[in-house]
């Protein structure tokens, strides 16, 4: 199915900003059946971002000669809990952040990130996409299989819109206060240098939306992402809120509790057997 949005009308001047979008197989947008949208205050959030490793911004336009790099924001922004404060990574720009405690692969999503996009006539919304990466050393970085349906035959402008449909394990795929899940088990013998079960590191790289070759990224088949561009400003690129993360590795003082309560279980089954003989 086409979808077809017209804006806007200022005085006497009309401006039409027409983006097409067909319905696609991946799950779609908050509020519809099927999406997999997690907000911000679900209980099974146990942990958030604790620090910032690294912050490279990138250009305001990358496709500008001297575009100055997006500024929008402090690195701070990115920790804690979802709160609507951002940090703007510009065209290309990416973000590191750290774990208190390793995440781990369990059952479902293992953690979220959120952005700030919008709905405007549902099911379409504003979104602004990045890519996922993850670490176990804080050296080498392994990405999540993306994919984007969206069609790259006419570019998404500055505010053009786009279906969730269409999108696969790219961030920003939900709108603000959702987090967009991801499941580790995506990355399960990619490499043995990570351990999908001790991830200490997340970082997000903001997708260039250009149709262009020369500036666009691509997903993880080689297609083209068309997302809004360019976003010429000082919040231009993927504004970065925050990762939730859901399953954890326990903490060393958890461990030896649960030790300690096996062994207990343990001399209580043998004491009872001692007993009936």
């Amino acid at each position: 199915m086409l979808r077809a949005v017209a804006a806007c009308c200022f005085g006497s001047v009309v401006l039409f900003t027409c983006t097409l979008t067909r319905a696609g197989v991946f799950p779609p947008q908050v509020g519809q059946p099927g999406s997999t949208a997690i907000a911000a205050g679900d209980p099974r959030f146990i942990e958030w971002a604790s620090t910032v490793q690294n912050l490279t911004r990138g250009p305001q336009d990358v496709a500008v000669t001297n575009s100055p790099p997006a500024s929008f924001g402090v690195a701070s922004n990115a920790l804690g809990p979802n709160d609507g404060k951002v940090v703007s990574l510009g065209d290309g720009g990416q973000i590191t952040v750290g774990f208190a405690q390793p995440i781990s692969n369990g059952p479902g999503p293992d953690f979220a990130v959120f952005e700030n996009g919008f709905i405007s006539g549902a099911p379409l919304a504003f979104l602004e996409l990045g890519f996922v990466d993850v670490s176990s050393d804080g050296v080498n970085f392994f990405r999540f299989p993306s994919e984007s349906d969206t069609q790259t035959t006419t570019q998404v402008g500055s505010f053009g819109l786009l279906d969730a449909s269409n999108l696969n394990n790219l961030a920003g795929k939900y709108i603000a206060g959702y987090g967009t899940p991801f499941d580790l088990q995506d990355l399960v013998n990619v490499s043995p240098l990570l351990d999908v079960n001790n991830i200490h590191f997340i970082r997000v790289t903001d997708v260039v939306g250009s149709i262009n070759p020369s500036f666009g990224s691509r997903d993880s088949l080689g297609n083209l992402i068309n997302d809004p561009f360019p976003t010429n400003s000082a919040s231009s690129g993927f504004d970065f809120d925050a990762i939730g993360a859901i399953n954890v590795v326990p903490e060393p003082n958890g461990l030896v509790l649960a030790g300690l309560a096996l062994a207990c279980l343990a001399e209580w089954r043998r004491q009872r057997r001692y007993q009936r003989t």
